[in-house]
């Protein structure tokens, strides 16, 4: 009975630990799914307490953002580090180059090719404080005598030196009136009662019929309204002033009939234009009157480089105005990465550069919440920036040896650099938009490594784009869009005077009308008054446009003796830049 009992016990017992070990089996299965839910919350915390500082980064940047704007102070636009930032810039630009080398951070300079620069051996001069005034200036003397040498004469006196102090003074713009006299002849021994030849002098060519303005008065109104951007009420009260009144009226229509005049001269600029190796091209966009309300518009710029400066209008900025554009034009183009380009780019018939000046922007935005980031990033930038000045100079093939040499690396280094820390950094936040936008233009960022003549940035476009956004802010805004073809004519014919060394100002005067002969080439030709930039005086240039070739001569006003400039003619995309 006794032993019975006994092992009723144990049964029990054996029963207890069973569960018990099976519960504490459970409690530790347990235990360490929490651990682990634990470390993910504690990950997730952790995640979250790094997008908080990040959001608050940009809050913080938004707040100060719009404090500017409200007190009108938003500071200096230009995407350049201060002096002691680019001194970090190079050290990291060194480390960065030399982990992606060696595999070891660098402890020296980056190479001395992309952040040096040699200077010639030269004598500093001993500095003289105020700059002297050009000699090209007129110089008007006048002589100061003391009194006891008025009042006693020179020859009471022995001059023993001078001092001369020279002073800037502007005789006042005038308007004249030019009377052109034509006198009328007839020969002495002529027959009595007969028919009677009247001898008289052709009429001036004039570049208006029938006009009160000479090429001097229109050159003038052009470079007011489209180079200085002034418009025309205030044009209306400077003429006023000097005693000239001129409805704003009359300015338009001088303007429309010139624009028709220099369309023939612009026709063969495009056409010459599209012969280019590449072209750099941007857009702004513009408000049009309307009836109801105004719409937007755009100018668009085309740069020939060392060719032409072209500007057009287009009212959508669309795959169609780019396709009127770019018409006939196969080769690169140096453009921003919008859109209304990539059919262009699937086609075939246009090869994509992209602007490393975008790319960097992008990088700039990102300074204040994540400079860790963007200085490596603007290292690695300011190293490919440096060594294109050094090479800036040098032949196309020369270049791109320098580039394959030393750019290659860096640009290999800093799309490591994106492909590494995509992961890492939150998605809409400005390193972000950085790294996508350097990813989706990798391709199209790395084709100056191809070619010696295309730029690597297109700050060039956006630079000549910059008067239409003083013209939109300043002049006439919103923008007719009757003068649209004008104000795009008008402000292309700087880029004549840039032709050869001649300065922008003024451009405009007489011009001859386009002549059509039978059976030959259709040929168009015009005489200007262009300051010559070397040298004081006015100088004529003549430009003859005939099938795409483009030919420019200068003479000199007073010798009448001619010179070539520069002949433009239409390359393929296979010939010499």
């Amino acid at each position: 009975m006794i032993a019975v009992c006994f092992l009723a016990c144990i049964a029990v017992t054996d029963r207890s630990a069973a569960s018990i070990v099976s519960e504490l089996a459970e409690l530790s299965t347990r235990v360490d799914a929490l651990t682990v839910e634990r470390a993910a919350l504690a990950a997730e915390r952790a995640t979250l307490a790094t997008e908080r500082d990040e959001y608050r980064k940009l809050y913080l940047q938004t707040l100060e953002l719009c404090r500017k704007l409200e007190l009108g102070i938003v500071g200096a636009q230009r995407e350049r580090l201060s002096p002691g930032d680019t001194q970090l810039t190079m050290s990291l630009l060194g480390m960065l180059l030399g982990d992606g080398a060696r595999g070891t951070p660098a402890t020296t300079e980056p190479p001395s090719a992309a952040s040096e620069t040699e200077v010639a051996a030269h004598t500093r001069a001993k500095p003289t404080g105020r700059k002297p005034l050009p000699e090209k200036l007129p110089r008007v003397e006048i002589e100061l005598l003391p009194p006891e040498v008025q009042q006693k004469g020179t020859d009471a006196f022995s001059r023993i030196g001078e001092d001369v102090t020279e002073t800037v003074e502007r005789r006042p713009a005038s308007l004249v009136v030019v009377r052109v006299c034509k006198p009328k002849f007839v020969p002495k021994e002529r027959e009595r009662n007969a028919e009677t030849e009247v001898l008289q002098a052709p009429p001036p060519e004039l570049p208006i019929d029938r006009a009160l303005a000479g090429p001097g008065l229109l050159a003038d109104t052009i470079v007011r309204r489209w180079q200085d951007h002034l418009p025309l009420h205030r044009l209306e009260r400077i003429y006023g002033r000097e005693g000239l009144d001129l409805a704003r009226s009359t300015m338009c229509g001088w303007h429309e009939a010139l624009a028709s005049l220099v369309k023939p001269l612009v026709d063969a600029m495009w056409a010459d234009a599209r012969g280019a190796p590449y072209l750099c091209t941007d857009a702004t966009g513009v408000l049009v009157q309307a009836r109801e309300r105004c719409r937007r518009g755009h100018f668009w710029v085309v740069i020939a480089p060392e060719r032409h400066v072209l500007f057009a209008y287009t009212a959508k900025h669309d795959g169609a105005a780019v396709d009127s554009l770019l018409d006939g034009y196969q080769g690169y183009l140096v453009a921003d990465a919008h859109a209304v380009f990539d059919h262009l780019y699937k086609r075939g018939t246009l090869i994509e550069v992209a602007c490393w000046a975008h790319a960097r922007r992008y990088w700039f935005k990102a300074l204040d919440t994540d400079p860790e980031r963007a200085r490596k990033a603007l290292a690695l930038i300011g190293g490919l920036f440096r060594v294109e000045r050094t090479c800036a100079t040098a032949p196309p093939e020369q270049r791109l040896a320098t580039r394959r040499a030393e750019s290659k690396a860096i640009i290999e280094r800093f799309f490591a650099f994106c492909e590494e820390e995509v992961g890492h950094v939150l998605d809409e936040t400005p390193t972000a938009k950085a790294i996508g936008y350097a990813l989706n233009q990798r391709v199209a960022l790395q084709r100056f490594l191809d070619d010696g003549r295309l730029p690597i940035h297109n700050n060039g476009s956006e630079r000549a784009l910059r008067r239409e956004a003083i013209g939109r802010n300043y002049a006439e805004c919103p923008v007719m869009r009757s003068t649209a073809s004008t104000r795009t004519s008008l402000c292309a014919l700087p880029s004549v005077g840039n032709a050869g060394g001649l300065d922008h100002l003024p451009i405009t005067a007489r011009c001859s009308r386009r002549r059509l002969v039978r059976g030959r080439e259709p040929s168009w030709s015009s005489g200007f008054f262009v300051r010559h930039r070397f040298g004081g005086g006015c100088k004529r240039v003549h430009w003859r446009a005939s099938c795409g070739a483009i030919s420019v001569t200068l003479r000199s006003a007073a010798t009448a003796r001619s010179r070539s400039i520069s002949t433009f003619r239409r390359r393929s995309i296979s010939g010499a830049g």
